[in-house]
């Protein structure tokens, strides 16, 4: 299912909801609720501090996302 709003993707979706999902159910609902990049990193990523619109990060640890963040 596309993102029909007419915000910006994901913006009305809070990151903190994805917080306690497996790590697939997660990705599932991101992508149903238009985020076009969904990224799964392991605790303690060293990720770079470029913003991209349109992409929600988790952060999962044993199959559950454990930290959610915009970019």
């Amino acid at each position: 299912m596309a993102h029909t709003s007419g915000s910006p993707q994901g913006q009305d979706d809070a990151p903190e909801t994805y917080v306690g999902l497996d790590a697939g159910a997660a990705e599932r609902r991101a992508r149903e609720r238009g985020w076009t990049t969904v990224r799964a990193l392991p605790p303690g990523s060293v990720v770079t501090l470029e913003f991209r619109e349109g992409r929600l990060n988790f952060e999962v640890d044993e199959g559950t996302v454990t930290r959610c963040w915009r970019g």
